[in-house]
């Protein structure tokens, strides 16, 4: 648990655009899980958290970009999935990865910076979801615990945010080609971050 504390306690110190780069770049991970739920269950628009997410990437670095967070908050909405309408797994995933979204554009809202890193662990929970989703049944409560911290997806969703963090501490004023070239990265890496990849 020492390490999961030092990974808080170092987001935490991050400055106000350091915490909102690896907010977005973690929700950037989340998004392949809401596009593949969108294509197979028929639901939503992909393309309304796309262009949100290139908004706020460029945000980062482009000061006079304002975002309306009211209208994005309300297209967010307008496709976010209800998980009683649908019988698949995947609606879970797809909701974090609205959720996600909302929960950034309301902390840069109410200017909160603890709800800008809960973004993290909301990433880390959707992972822990998923592999509880597919764990063996009949497991104790302390064997599923198990289970969840030695699964492969746990294992890289820890090493992506631990890298992220580093890569983001080294980065004090971050700068828009580094900025441009991290967005590049995760979009051409093109995996979710419970594995989920569209090419």
């Amino acid at each position: 648990m020492n390490v999961k504390a030092g990974f808080f306690k170092r987001l935490k110190a991050l400055s106000l655009p350091q915490k909102k780069l690896l907010a977005v770049a973690l929700c950037q991970r989340m998004l392949p899980n809401y596009q593949l739920f969108a294509e197979v269950c028929q639901f939503g628009n992909p393309a309304v958290l796309d262009t949100l997410l290139q908004l706020l990437w460029q945000s980062l670095y482009d000061s006079k970009l304002k975002l309306n967070i009211e209208l994005q908050l309300a297209k967010l909405e307008e496709n976010t999935p209800e998980p009683e309408q649908f019988d698949v797994y995947g609606v879970y995933p797809a909701l974090d990865a609205v959720v996600a979204l909302s929960s950034l554009l309301g902390a840069l809202e109410s200017k909160v910076e603890d709800d800008i890193t809960n973004i993290s662990k909301l990433s880390s929970a959707t992972v822990a979801n998923y592999i509880e989703a597919i764990a063996p049944e009949n497991l104790s409560d302390k064997q599923l615990e198990d289970f969840v911290f030695a699964h492969e997806v746990m294992q890289a969703e820890r090493e992506v945010q631990e890298n992220l963090l580093t890569i983001v501490e080294e980065q004090p004023h971050p700068k828009a080609d580094f900025i441009k070239e991290l967005r590049k990265e995760i979009v051409a890496a093109g995996v979710s971050n419970i594995g989920i990849t569209l090419n």
